[in-house]
């Protein structure tokens, strides 16, 4: 509020009376500039920055879940029970598009020639050298993924251990293809030489792994099965229903009851903020009304003085909007500035997400706190107009 004091008393005078005028009633003797910006530079960087945090979270939200994303995960499905599965779900929703994979845990013991045990800190980004991971195989490149590096082994190979390992673990690790891995799978340790580096696409939505073995190492191990369900939203209500009832043990994740969950989350926290935001804006315009109030008294004498030298009561309804219209402009400034920083330190900070605000909605959420405090302004002055010269001047 001082360095806008200061500001417009350096800044040359415009030629026009009208903006000269307004720009001289910011730092005027008795103006309640620093008062207005405190309380209403706050509610309206606030407010930006609720705008800029919510858009930025639907925008990753949006990005994160696939236009076409599974409807449904199905866990620990038992092994025998693959046909009578997929039987099933194609009963009971014919359209219904299935991916099944082998699921098992593995704990990486060893790379190259480095024990994990051995290790007195972990490389840095390597969370799946932490405990067990998920583990599968395939005959198959898996969806979802790109080979890098290395070949894809044969449907009917037979012979010893391989395995596809992610593209940045390996970076990670300092190993590459042909460099061997040890996992511990259901306490037994098994040396796989690695045979490729795919780039995993994590945002799928799908069943992504770091180590994928090829059949020939775990199809005889004790596993079960995961699934991924895409069809209709009609049939997701019987589809869960008659699942539950074959396969007992299995867990069913709904994506879009979990996507639901996260948007009501976003959303409480979202009106959390934005009732601190109102309860602030409202502080700010008791701040403004009672601004307008105290330089009541000033405003109706230099209204007089003009009326007296000839302005009529536009051309002073004129010059007080261009007042609170720079006013409206500089706090909307500072306010898209601050609150945009700090909309930005939180998304990519806190919460680690991209930085995809809607501009639109935070410029619309910014122009009406502008258009607000200009309106609030102009309606308080209203009753400066209306004082007559000839009582101004006997109360003189």
């Amino acid at each position: 509020g001082v360095l806008i004091r200061r500001v417009s008393a350096k800044l040359p005078r415009p030629r026009r009376p009208l903006l000269r005028l307004a720009l001289a009633n910011l730092h005027r003797p008795g103006a309640q500039t620093v008062a207005l910006v405190i309380a209403l530079g706050l509610a309206l960087t606030l407010f930006v920055t609720l705008a800029a945090i919510q858009t930025s979270l639907d925008a990753e939200i949006e990005r994160a879940v696939p236009q076409r994303a599974p409807s449904q995960f199905v866990l620990d499905i038992p092994s025998e029970s693959r046909d009578a599965f997929s039987a099933l779900v194609k009963r009971e929703a014919p359209e219904a598009k299935l991916n099944i994979v082998p699921a098992l845990r593995g704990t990486i013991t060893a790379y190259g020639k480095q024990r994990v045990a051995d290790l007195k800190t972990l490389p840095e980004g390597a969370w799946f050298l932490r405990g067990e991971r998920g583990v599968t195989y395939s005959d198959v490149l898996p969806q979802g993924s790109e080979l890098v590096a290395g070949q894809w082994w044969a449907r009917d190979y037979a012979g010893p251990p391989l395995v596809s390992l992610d593209r940045e673990a390996a970076t990670l690790l300092n190993v590459g293809v042909g460099d061997m891995m040890t996992v511990s799978i259901l306490g037994r340790e098994i040396d796989a030489r690695i045979a490729s580096l795919r780039q995993v696409n994590w945002d799928t939505m799908g069943f992504n792994y770091i180590l994928v073995f090829s059949p020939n190492t775990l199809a005889a191990a004790p596993h079960s099965l995961t699934a991924t369900i895409d069809m209709e939203p009609k049939n997701e209500g019987k589809v869960s229903r008659a699942l539950l009832g074959a396969f007992p043990s299995a867990s069913i994740i709904a994506v879009s009851e979990v996507v639901g969950q996260v948007r009501t989350i976003l959303d409480q926290m979202a009106t959390a903020i934005l009732l601190s935001a109102s309860v602030t804006i409202l502080a700010g315009i008791a701040v403004l009304v009672g601004a307008i109030a105290a330089s009541r008294q000033a405003r109706s004498y230099d209204s007089v003085i003009l009326k007296t030298l000839g302005a009529t009561r536009r051309q002073i309804l004129a010059a007080q909007a261009l007042e609170y219209a720079l006013l409206a402009l500089t706090l909307a400034a500072l306010a898209l500035g601050l609150g945009g920083l700090a909309a930005w330190y939180v998304i990519t900070g806190v919460f680690e997400f991209g930085w995809a605000p809607d501009w639109t909605i935070v410029a619309a959420t910014l122009g009406l706190g502008a258009l607000l405090t200009l309106g609030i302004g102009l309606l308080g002055s209203l009753p400066v107009l209306s004082v007559r010269p000839s009582q101004a001047l006997r109360r003189l």
